[in-house]
C-alpha cells in the first residue's frame, strides 16, 4: 500500500482510542503489524499531561495518522489539523468533519471544503466519507490522493452495509488508495473489504473493546491479508445453477 509516497506493507490501519490500559494498546499494535496508527489531537491537553502517551506511540516507531475527530464545522477541523501538524509533525491529516451526532455520519460539503483548504496549505489529506461517488470525485478535485469510504456508522460493527458501492468505487477509482473507514465489527468483515478490492482497513472499536485485544489485532490482521489474497487470486464469480466438481463424462452407468 502506498498513500502519499510512503510505502507499508500491512494494509491495517489501527485506531488508539478506548483501549483498559496503554499496556493493552501497545500488545494491541504489534499483534496488528500494523505500520500506520491513528491518533486524536484530544489525546494531548494544553498541561503537556498527554506526552506520555505520544512518547509511547512515537517509540513504536510506526506512521502517525492524527485525526480531526469530533469536529464538526470546517473552521474547527482545519483548526485542529494546523494543531496536530504542530504537534506530531507531520502533514498526514485523518479529516473527520461530523454531520450527525447519532450515526457520526460525515458532513460531505463541509468535508469538501475542509479537505480543499487543507489540501492547499500542504497536508496530505485522509478524508473519512461516506461511499458516494460523487462525494469521491470532489475529494479528488479538492486534492486529497486517498479516500477512506464507511463500512458501517463509527463504533457500530456492523460490518459493510452496502458492499455494491464499495464494489462501484474500486470500479470507479482503480487507481486511488480505498480504505474502508469504520463499521469493521469481525475478522471476517475485514476479509470481505479486501475481497472486494479495497486497498486497506481502518479499525479501532472492534479490537479495544474486544475481549482479547491482543488476540483480535491479530485476527484482524490475518483476515486483512487473506482477503487480499483472495481478491488478487481473481476468485470465481457466483453461479445461478449447481455446476458438478467431480466430472460426469466417463463414469460408469447402472443399469
Amino acid at each position: 500500500m502506498q498513500l502519499y509516497g510512503k510505502k507499508t506493507t500491512s494494509s491495517l490501519m489501527l485506531g488508539t482510542a478506548q483501549y483498559p490500559s496503554p499496556a493493552v494498546l501497545v500488545d494491541a499494535i504489534r499483534a496488528s503489524q500494523a505500520e500506520i496508527i491513528t491518533v486524536s489531537l484530544r489525546r494531548e491537553t494544553a498541561d503537556g499531561s498527554g506526552a506520555g502517551f505520544w512518547n509511547m506511540l512515537t517509540g513504536l516507531g510506526l506512521h502517525i495518522l492524527p485525526n480531526t475527530a469530533g469536529c464538526h464545522s470546517v473552521q474547527e477541523a482545519v483548526t485542529t489539523a494546523q494543531m496536530a501538524r504542530e504537534l506530531f509533525g507531520t502533514n498526514w491529516i485523518k479529516l473527520e468533519v461530523i454531520g450527525h451526532a447519532d450515526n457520526l455520519q460525515p458532513d460531505v460539503f463541509a468535508l469538501v471544503d475542509a479537505a480543499k483548504i487543507l489540501a492547499a496549505d500542504g497536508f496530505d489529506v485522509f478524508p473519512y466519507t461516506t461511499d458516494d461517488l460523487v462525494v469521491g470525485e470532489k475529494l479528488i478535485e479538492a486534492g486529497c490522493k486517498v479516500l477512506m469510504p464507511w463500512g458501517a456508522p463509527i463504533g457500530s460493527g456492523q460490518g459493510l452495509r452496502n458492499p455494491d458501492a464499495l464494489r462501484a468505487m474500486r470500479a470507479h477509482f482503480p487507481d486511488v488508495p480505498l480504505i474502508v473507514d469504520a463499521g469493521i465489527g469481525k475478522p471476517s468483515d475485514a476479509a470481505r473489504a479486501m475481497e472486494l478490492g479495497m486497498d486497506g482497513v481502518l479499525l479501532n472499536t472492534a479490537v479495544a473493546q474486544a475481549g482479547d485485544p491482543a488476540g483480535m489485532a491479530k485476527a484482524m490482521s490475518l483476515a486483512i491479508e487473506a482477503g487480499r489474497s483472495g481478491f488478487t487470486a481473481d476468485p470465481m464469480q457466483p453461479r445461478d445453477i449447481a455446476v458438478p466438481s467431480t466430472p460426469v463424462l466417463g463414469m460408469a452407468e447402472l443399469m
